[in-house]
């Protein structure tokens, strides 16, 4: 198996069973060979004779040519006991103190499996909204998003995994504008990607210029009205300062819900690209298009042959990984294997466009796009209908928009995702994203500079004559082929790099591959850094006039404090890593008893000189609620490790209302979690009378804290220190394999 030495490294690092002492005892030969034998022994299922040996080997075969890959998930689990195969989940978000925490619950069990979860906030009522039950208010979709991100800050996904979610809000919940502005601060809600839901009735007011409803997510009432087109504007300009929010188009991913008797399609994975049912999950794998290519005389053509048959190939992969999968939830497990949804998507679309000496912003491009598409779609959904005659149809077949057809397997079966880490492994282009960049420099030992060169372009220059170490080192300084005047015009007229292409080629690129995709497409329209405001609004608009499911955009260097990641050496710095502070050995500290409704609770809150360290509770004999009280501590003892503000905090937990407490006359609290932050509010105080300079110390640190964290995160990977890369809707180190989004 011929495997680069980038790919080992990652492979190594991330996928290659360990043992307890976190030393590899696996082979990549090894891992694709479990792998492939765990998925094939799903055959067994349906027939008891089935040949397990032949389609084991032709599993491995696909793999370890590196012609397909499914998704990191099965490639880390298959074969082992945890036994979780699935890339994404969506959970829904209900709007009730206990069910948004058994949300939290869940996806904390789905991240510390190696899952991903999207979330829509759209059903909490709005900040400031009354509580019936408590007589209190609400406090909002974006405060219970921070909460969910301390927790998913907690989880890490058991070190193989980070987490990542997805949060989306609707453009008519009154609380858009705080939702839009939420991430304004780069280092606020660092583990989600945002989108804004948006309607169709919201975009024809745009078009008209004018207001339009905000609704009342719990009374479905009008609350009031915005301006569409001042909405608008606020989400182009928030993007083109920092990449974010995206944006969903809500009904258009419900007009291709294939069951629509499920219910509503509400959010998404946290790329973008796969829009999910409430638990629901989703099952990925990626053809890589570089190998599905023949050599006929000198030049190269697409094989037709070979892609038909690896298509039919995946899809049996992908069906089988359904069967074997050990869902992190009952739930989940039942409404997965309802639909049996899958997602078959590519990678490596831009070495293909330059074999075939096609450039990527050309009419030709997007000509080809459909053409490969279009046949994978045609090809997949035969093998599902091949498959549902040996096996059955999905479940609901007979409530789905193809009721009326030849039965299916799936309800869906394409998708096209970013495969960041999947590509290094291939060695291959990442999904359906151009070359960011064809020459790297990177420092190794004793800055020792190291030249990558993309192994299509070394190829070609080596062929003309062209390839000289002093050319590299020219081309990785400008980032871009295009103003190197010792290469042939049709060498940069080919070798486009992301920064070359006008954004509304990469948006065309992406509809062509969504005509023929049943999910969505996951792919970033990277902007230059002149890239205006107006820029941003013309490619949001004209995704939505080709049709497609949703937009990520990034303009280079937007995020505060980075620089180009082309043309660049890393240096020890951007090797900078940065965790939450561990607990102190020794710490100092208060108990104090305060009685609530249902008893006494007893917290503790233990500093050291640079702040608040921890909150611990402990109920008394009669009772309360210990689960929850103890879960509102851990998760208020990890921010304030991360840096979080302890006044953010206070004010969150303040004024919380239980109706144990303010059923009973003169208590002093209104419930557990007010308790813990008037506490927390005194541990403040008695530290500011000791020591006046207290406050400043602690307001040091935490903006110390943000400031390296931001720099780690935005500028470099923050496992190397390598250069990042924004492509697919995420965030990929092509160095090491980190991917923001898992």
């Amino acid at each position: 198996m011929n495997i680069s030495e980038n790919a080992r490294i990652v492979l190594e690092k991330r996928y290659l069973t360990k043992d307890e002492n976190n030393k590899v005892i696996e082979t990549p030969e090894q891992m694709f060979e479990r792998v492939a034998s765990a998925i094939a022994s799903a055959d067994l299922l349906y027939d008891e004779k089935a040949d397990v040996k032949r389609t084991k080997q032709a599993f491995l075969d696909m793999m370890t040519n590196f012609e397909f890959l499914p998704n990191s998930p099965t490639l880390m689990n298959a074969g082992k006991p945890l036994g979780q195969l699935s890339a994404c989940f969506v959970l829904p978000v209900e709007d009730s103190m206990e069910e948004i925490f058994e949300t939290i619950k869940n996806a904390a069990l789905i991240h510390k499996s190696g899952g991903g979860t999207g979330f829509s906030f759209s059903r909490l009522r709005s900040k400031g909204a009354p509580v019936r039950s408590t007589g209190g208010i609400a406090s909002g979709p974006v405060s219970f998003m921070k909460v969910f991100n301390a927790a998913t800050e907690a989880v890490k996904q058991g070190g193989t995994r980070r987490g990542a979610n997805m949060g989306i809000l609707r453009v008519d919940h009154p609380d858009i504008l705080e939702f839009i502005d939420c991430k304004k601060d780069n280092s606020d809600i660092t583990n989600f990607n945002i989108s804004v839901g948006i309607t169709e009735k919201f975009m024809e007011a745009v078009k008209k210029g004018e207001d339009y409803p905000l609704i009342d997510p719990n009374t479905k009432k009008e609350v009031g009205t915005l301006s569409a087109r001042e909405v608008y504007d606020k989400i182009v300009r928030a993007a083109w300062t920092n990449g974010e929010p995206g944006i969903v188009f809500l009904d258009r991913l419900n007009k291709f819900n294939s069951v629509p008797t499920m219910g509503e399609i509400e959010s998404t994975n946290p790329c973008g690209e796969q829009p999910l049912l409430p638990y629901e999950s989703c099952n990925l794998g990626s053809i890589n298009l570089s190998k599905m290519m023949k050599k006929v005389g000198e030049s190269y053509e697409i094989d037709w042959d070979k892609l038909e048959a690896t298509t039919r190939r995946a899809v049996h992969f992908l069906n089988n990984v359904i069967d074997v999968n050990k869902y992190p939830l009952d739930i989940i497990d039942k409404t997965t294997k309802k639909s049996r949804k899958i997602g078959l998507g590519v990678m490596g679309f831009a070495d293909m466009l330059l074999r075939l000496k096609v450039p990527y912003n050309s009419e030709q491009a997007i000509e080809t796009a459909r053409r490969v598409m279009g046949f994978i779609h045609k090809k997949g959904m035969e093998e599902s209908r091949n498959l549902a005659k040996k096996r059955g149809p999905f479940p609901l077949f007979s409530e789905s928009i193809y009721k009326e057809g030849e039965p299916l397997r799936n309800a869906t079966v394409t998708t096209i995702a970013p495969t960041g880490t999947l590509s290094i492994i291939a060695g291959c282009s990442s999904g359906v994203e151009p070359i960011f960049a064809y020459v790297f420099i990177r420092n190794v030992m004793d800055n020792t500079e190291l030249v990558e060169v993309n192994p299509i372009l070394k190829e070609e220059l080596e062929k003309r004559g062209l390839y000289s170490g002093e050319l590299m080192k020219k081309i990785a300084q400008q980032g871009t082929l295009a103003h190197i005047e010792e290469l042939p015009q049709d060498i940069k007229e080919i070798f486009v790099s992301a920064h070359d292409i006008l954004p509304e080629y990469h948006i065309r690129i992406q509809a062509a591959f969504q005509e023929f995709t049943d999910n969505a497409v996951s792919k970033t329209v990277n902007f230059k850094n002149s890239a205006t405001v107006e820029d941003v609004d013309k490619v949001y608009k004209l995704a939505y006039e080709l049709g497609c499911k949703g937009v990520t955009i990034y303009r280079d260097g937007s995020r505060e404090s980075q620089v180009l990641n082309i043309g660049k050496v890393s240096d020890r710095k951007a090797q900078l890593r940065l965790r939450p502070r561990p607990r102190p050995e020794i710490v100092s500290g208060f108990t104090e008893k305060v009685k609530i409704g249902c008893g006494n609770l007893y917290i503790t809150v233990n500093f050291d000189n640079q702040g608040i360290v921890e909150v611990f509770t402990n109920t008394g004999k009669a009772g309360g609620c210990p689960s929850q009280s103890e879960a509102t501590a851990r998760l208020v003892s990890i921010s304030l490790r991360s840096g979080m503000d302890v006044e953010t905090i206070i004010e969150q937990l303040k004024g919380i209302r239980c109706p144990s407490t303010i059923r009973q006359p003169g208590m002093k609290v209104t419930s557990c979690p007010d308790a813990i932050a008037k506490v927390i509010e005194k541990v403040v105080k008695i530290q500011q009378e000791a020591n006046s300079n207290g406050k400043r110390v602690i307001s040091e640190l935490i903006s110390e804290t943000k400031e390296l964290d931001e720099f780690r995160r935005v500028k470099f990977c923050p496992e190397c220190g390598h250069p990042i890369n924004h492509e697919g809707g995420c965030v990929v180190c092509r160095n090491c394999g980190y991917s923001k989004c898992g």
